[in-house]
């Protein structure tokens, strides 16, 4: 029996952009398509088969060691980005402050979906959700610089709807207007979960 379970969720693409390899700042560029590799999108900052350890993983690894890079790619869902607008009181969240690489439609509550999910494009790419994106201070700067007094609420009101990150199982090419079929692990949920995050 196959370890993962197509489900009848699928996801329309509705933005894809890119974060140029040059330069520091987050802010990602608009383009219409995506060619993937192993390394991830091609020509961007966040590919690469390996990375640097951050912030988000200091438990585990001191920062800067080198290790698997399961953050090649930024997904964040459309519906959730309206919400986030609606809390912070803007009229929408510009993915590019976001530095996302997609912008997907029409698989709820798009953030919580389990680590290890798939999402497979029209040619066989396919995309493995690593977990949550975390908010942090990165898109709180670029909100504040365009919206002053706005960008301190954002860590606050993207809790639990920033997205995913994700890194590539088969590589291939996402067009503006692709459907992502969602597959998720075929497992229950971990009994101990509660004690482990104590």
């Amino acid at each position: 029996m196959p370890a993962l379970k197509p489900t009848e969720f699928s996801a329309t693409v509705r933005w894809i952009g890119r974060v140029p390899v040059e330069g520091e700042a987050i802010l990602s560029a608009a383009i219409d398509t995506l060619d993937l590799g192993f390394d991830g999108p091609v020509g961007e900052r966040h590919s690469g088969r390996t990375r640097p350890s951050c912030s988000r993983v200091t438990s585990q690894h001191a920062r800067g060691i080198e290790i698997a890079n399961v953050r090649q790619l930024s997904i964040v869902s459309a519906e959730e980005l309206a919400e986030i607008a609606s809390e912070m009181d803007l009229d929408r969240i510009d993915p590019t402050w976001l530095g996302a690489t997609l912008v997907i439609e029409g698989i709820p509550e798009f953030t919580l979906v389990p680590p290890s999910s798939r999402l497979q494009g029209p040619d066989g790419v396919t995309l493995i959700v690593d977990m949550e994106n975390r908010p942090c201070h990165l898109p709180a700067r670029e909100i504040e610089a365009l919206h002053p007094g706005k960008g301190k609420a954002f860590k606050t009101a993207a809790k639990n709807m920033r997205g995913v990150t994700a890194w590539v199982e088969r590589p291939g090419r996402l067009t503006l207007g692709d459907s992502l079929r969602l597959h998720v692990p075929d497992q229950p949920v971990w009994s101990h979960l509660g004690a482990a995050r104590a």
